[in-house]
């Protein structure tokens, strides 16, 4: 069986090891792949995996011998599912590797608007604190996060995590789902959309990217928010009007927003959001911790074997 790993270095940027891939078959790491390069790489293949690059079903009518996609994430919108089905290929994904490490990067937002902790620092280091008056100085607020009220949109597993982590903080929580979520009484409440973004002082964007809630977070919504809220996306960049919000932080209508992902990644300079007032931009890196990155090749090999014994787990579509 030929394996053919199209993009693993962002999985895999030295720490870890591909040796159950070459365990399972003859076995060809790549670390990036552009599209020119996609067909002549994977045209021998019966096994694909990706992160990345995308399969779309133009080429996939170019590779008969094609068995198995593995994508190297939880999100799949990079292969043509359906496509893939009806030739009889089989693709999984990787679910809830990441759920604490993304819960994990929307604290360390919240946290930063809150003290501004590397704000202060820095100024310490530059000589503010030893030429200060008196024994402590703060250059922003400091605000206590007991008390404040969390927007979760989106009440899925990585929702519900932040929502316990709120809860430790002793934070109100508010969450946004289409379907009903039992069992969280008055540690979270189930609110309308508009009132969430009402009523939050941090409002974090957690839900999956579908064709009905692109770009739903716009004037219509942001206009709802307290001067002094925040904004959190560490779901996907294009759940976000990027223009839009950017005129708000520049207006000072919001107190600021922290972006793991944007529309294009990597972005494009002319992106609004990149000299926007306030706006904390970190490069895609929610899901990259050592740990969350070693389950995911822990479960990307698994559902490759398990589809060898014919024993298919995490597939999709």
């Amino acid at each position: 069986m030929k394996i053919i790993i199209l993009d693993g270095y962002t999985l895999k940027p030295g720490d870890l090891s591909w040796k159950g891939f070459h365990d399972l078959g003859q076995c060809a790491v790549y670390e990036r792949t552009n599209p020119a390069q996609t067909y002549e790489r994977a045209k021998d293949a019966d096994v694909l995996i990706t992160n990345k690059v995308v399969l779309d079903a133009n080429l996939m009518e170019q590779l008969p011998k094609l068995k198995y996609v593995g994508v190297l994430a939880t999100g799949y919108n990079v292969v043509d599912v359906e496509a893939a089905k009806k030739r009889g290929i089989s693709v999984t994904n990787i679910p809830a590797y990441s759920t604490d490490s993304v819960a994990q990067i929307v604290f360390a937002f919240i946290l930063n608007f809150s003290q501004q902790v590397m704000l202060h620092s820095q100024e310490v280091k530059k000589g503010m604190w030893e030429n200060w008056q008196d024994f402590s100085f703060t250059l922003t607020p400091q605000t206590e996060l007991a008390g404040k009220t969390l927007g979760i949109v989106g009440f899925g597993k990585i929702g519900q995590k932040i929502a316990h982590i709120a809860n430790a903080f002793n934070m109100d929580v508010l969450f946004y789902n289409p379907s009903k979520r039992e069992g969280w009484d008055n540690r979270a409440r189930q609110v309308g959309l508009e009132e969430l973004f009402v009523g939050s002082d941090y409002v974090s964007i957690n839900c999956p990217l579908t064709n009905d809630n692109l770009g739903f977070v716009n004037t219509k919504l942001l206009q709802l928010m307290k001067p002094t809220a925040y904004l959190i996306n560490t779901g996907r960049g294009p759940l976000v009007n990027e223009q839009d919000l950017a005129d708000f932080l520049n207006q000072g209508k919001i107190a600021g927003a922290g972006l793991d992902v944007l529309s294009t990644e990597p972005p494009k300079p002319n992106n609004p959001l990149l000299k926007a007032k306030n706006c904390y931009i970190t490069p895609h890196i929610a899901w990259a911790t050592f740990e969350a990155r070693q389950r995911a090749m822990e479960i990307a090999t698994n559902n490759l074997k398990s589809f060898i014994d014919c024993k298919p787990q995490n597939l999709v579509g």
